[in-house]
This record gives C-alpha cells, structure tokens and sequence, in this order.
C-alpha cells in the first residue's frame, strides 16, 4: 500500500513531436502537486501495455516524491500495428529513441500539467522498465545489442540517465534462446559489459520465461553479466509480473501477491533515493525477497 498519501497531478495523453517514427509519441506525465527540484523516472512498459499501465508501481512513486513520464512505444496494443508494418523489425530500436524523445522535450511534459512547469530537476533523471521495456532501458544505460557477427552495435546510452531499474530484464541471447525466441526476436541479443551506469535489477525466482531455455536466473543475466555498481532484488515466488505490477487485479497477473509488490516499490523508491540523493543502501531485510549488491 501507499503509506504517505499526497495529492497527485497526471495528464494524458501528452503529444510530443516525433518525425519519422510515423505518428507522434503520446506519453502520461504524474507527479506529485507539490514540492520542488522532482527527481524523474521515465518509465518503459512491457510488450503490448502502454502508458495507462503501471500504476500499482507510478502511484507508489509519485506519492514519494517523483515525476514519472509514461511513453506509449509502437508494440502498445491501443495503437494496433499491423505485423507487415515496416516499423515492426526495428520497434527495439524505436522504443531507445521513444524514451530519448522524452528527454529532449521535457519542457512539453512539464507545460502539459498544469503547475508542474519548472519543477523538475533534469539532473536527477532515473529509467526504469519491465520485461521488453527493461531491456529497452538498459540500452540507455549502456547495454548494446550483438549483431549476426557477435560484434556490439551502436552506443545508444545516454549520460542523462543517473539510474535504472530493470524489472524482469531478458537475459543473454545465442544458445540461451528457445526457438521462437531466436527466429522471431533476434534483437534479444544483449552486451551487458558496457552497461556502466548503476541499476537494481529485479527478478523472480518463479519466472519461468518461454523465450529462454534456461531458468529463472535469465533474469539476472543484467547483474551477473554487467559492471559494478549493481544491485539485485529477487523475490521469492515471483513470476514475470512480481506479484502484480503491471496494474491493479489485470489477467495477465499470474502470481498477484501485494505484499510483494509492496516491497518492490518501496526497494526501487530506496534505490533511487540513493543513487540519485545519498540515501541509506541496502534496505532492511524482508522474507519476500532478497538483496544483494556489488
């Protein structure tokens, strides 16, 4: 639950300009009515959501304190892409310049809320993703995606972003791949050793994914694999949505348990907080999960 309740300000959809992506990008900005100098999350969804989603996790944040800006990437079932699209192969790529897009028109996001404008702090801007969207952000951090050769491709980081949380963040590709994963997804394809900027990664030690032939430890690949700093939440019995977050009782939950997902926001708020303010890292323990930093 929420335990510090305060007023909360939200618009959407938000039109921010984006020539050559084929229609503009709409984003969902909250933040808290009050107070100054708010940190930023950019927040990327998952396969299929869009900016409506999320709440249980944006409803946590921008009650403590920070502004959070939702892009609807190409993928969002609202926006139905059609699969001969000829945007379709290369949405991994749109989804990095999506959440660059926000950062470039931060004066929109805050024009659009009334009483937000010149209350954001640009130097404290944090990214944060689930599943696709996790993977997404950390080529922000500095993760590259391999090519057919084994060789990194292009440098898409960015040094605005101080932060990232990864939340069930796809792991290493090649042989680590099921088939369907290789043939239909051959951007999942990761280089972990560039991303240097520090992130908590989160992974459940239930979530059995159909695109890996590993098990649930795919989803640590991101810390094990990554330079330091890097934290790592587990939760235990976790699945791919971490007890709930991709919105409030949604189908595809499989594993809906709010104690869990209460400890995932207050961990993440933690995390941020330190990275972004110097507040105390690692939070006290909890039997729902485990921490562990390097």
């Amino acid at each position: 639950m929420i335990t510090t309740a305060v007023p909360v300000v939200s618009a959407k959809p938000v039109v921010l300009p984006a020539p050559g992506r084929g229609e503009d990008l709409l984003v969902r900005v909250s933040a808290p009515a009050d107070g100054h100098r708010l940190p930023i999350i950019v927040f990327s969804h998952g396969f299929g959501w869009s900016m409506a989603g999320y709440d249980p996790l944006v409803d946590f944040w921008t009650a403590h304190g920070f502004a959070v800006i939702q892009p609807t990437h190409l993928d969002s079932r609202t926006l139905n892409l059609p699969p001969d699209d000829p945007r379709t192969p290369l949405i991994w790529r749109h989804r990095v310049e999506d959440l660059k897009r926000v950062l470039d028109h931060l004066d929109l996001a805050e024009a659009a809320v009334p009483g937000l404008a010149g209350r954001l702090d640009r130097g404290r801007i944090a990214a944060a993703g689930h599943s696709w969207g996790a993977q997404t952000v950390s080529m922000l951090l500095g993760a590259r995606v391999l090519g057919p050769d084994g060789r990194p491709g292009e440098d898409l980081s960015d040094p605005r972003v101080k932060a990232g949380v990864l939340l069930t963040v796809p792991g290493r590709g090649g042989a680590d791949l099921s088939p369907f994963a290789a043939e239909q997804m051959p951007f999942m394809n990761p280089d972990f050793t560039g991303m240097t900027t520090p992130a908590l990664v989160v992974a459940g030690d239930k979530d059995q994914s159909p695109l890996t032939v590993r098990g649930p430890d795919w989803f640590t690949d991101a810390y094990t694999l990554s330079p330091g700093p890097k934290s790592l939440l587990t939760l235990f019995g976790a699945e791919h949505t971490l007890g709930g977050i991709a919105g409030y009782q949604v189908a595809e939950t499989t594993d809906e348990h709010p104690g869990r997902v209460d400890l995932l926001r207050r961990v993440t708020t933690t995390y941020l907080r330190s990275v972004l303010d110097g507040a105390d890292w690692p939070p006290s323990p909890d039997p729902l999960g485990a921490v562990e930093s390097r």
